[in-house]
């Protein structure tokens, strides 16, 4: 009996022909709203890693528990500086990279 030989495909095969090629305005969407839900779960790690509740965090920086909850479900509806009170409330260090196109408009 001959067996068929199944077809396999890596991630990036996938996120190519489901989302979009790297660049186009679908994927950079889709890798923006990824990067923002790995965020908040490094929020909600860290936090219980510091045996803090989301009350006890939210009153460290001045929000309220549902405004921890939200970030941590997801950090896009957060402003950065929101980001960082937090992380610096749980003595986290955190870096940002900022990428430049080649090619911009430069205001006068």
């Amino acid at each position: 009996m001959a067996t068929k030989q199944i077809k396999t495909y890596s991630l990036a095969e996938m996120k190519d022909k489901y989302i979009g090629k790297v660049g186009t305005v679908d994927r950079d969407e889709y890798e923006y709203e990824l990067r923002m839900d790995v965020l908040g779960k490094m929020i909600k790690a860290a936090r219980q890693e510091r045996n803090l509740t989301q009350e006890e965090l939210g009153k460290l920086i001045g929000v309220q528990k549902a405004q921890i909850s939200k970030l941590e479900s997801s950090a896009n509806s957060a402003t950065i500086d929101t980001i960082l009170k937090v992380f610096k409330a749980l003595k986290a260090e955190i870096n940002f990279n900022v990428k430049l196109e080649d090619n911009f408009v430069k205001l006068a």
